[in-house]
């Protein structure tokens, strides 16, 4: 393929690059230069083009490639690493207040909640908050384990509607 063919081929296939370089992007002028040097590589690496394979792949893998560099090199950049030796005061428990009123209210309310959910379905639920596997509670509680989910089930809708107010 001669340079004046692949130019003219580059430049019917470039109008699909814009709306796949707003998709990566998200961003008008950022998806122009994604355009931009993609076309750039296209024409540098006019030479590695096979003739016979489709240039629109191959250009909208350039595309996606440059675009996964750029923004390896954005997270590489934008990675902040503190190497200073007195670090005593970041992330130490001692300096946190806790307030634990708003968890005590809630842990309030899901026990009232609970309380009015119906024993055979509530007994399943806790077991299986508490860690066990549907077929363990079915074991422990002599009971087929469709209808171990089904209680289960109907006990996280009851507790929705009993909480709707943290929803």
């Amino acid at each position: 393929m001669t340079a004046l063919e692949f130019s003219y081929q580059v430049g019917n296939f470039s109008k699909f690059l814009k709306p796949f370089a707003l998709r990566l992007t998200r961003d008008g002028d950022d998806a122009n230069d994604l355009v931009q040097d993609t076309l750039v590589k296209a024409y540098t690496n006019r030479d590695k083009y096979m003739d016979g394979t489709n240039l629109k792949a191959w250009l909208f893998t350039i595309m996606k490639n440059t675009f996964i560099t750029q923004y390896q090199r954005m997270v590489r950049r934008n990675t902040f690493i503190d190497t200073t030796e007195n670090l005593h005061f970041i992330n130490s428990s001692e300096t946190v207040q806790i307030n634990s009123a708003e968890s005590t209210f809630m842990r309030e309310d899901i026990n009232l909640a609970l309380s009015h959910t119906e024993e055979m379905y509530r007994v399943p639920f806790l077991m299986y908050f508490e860690g066990f596997k549907y077929h363990e509670i079915a074991d422990e509680l002599d009971l087929p384990i469709g209808t171990v989910k089904n209680r289960i089930h109907i006990a996280r809708k009851s507790l929705k509607q009993h909480l709707q107010m943290y929803a």
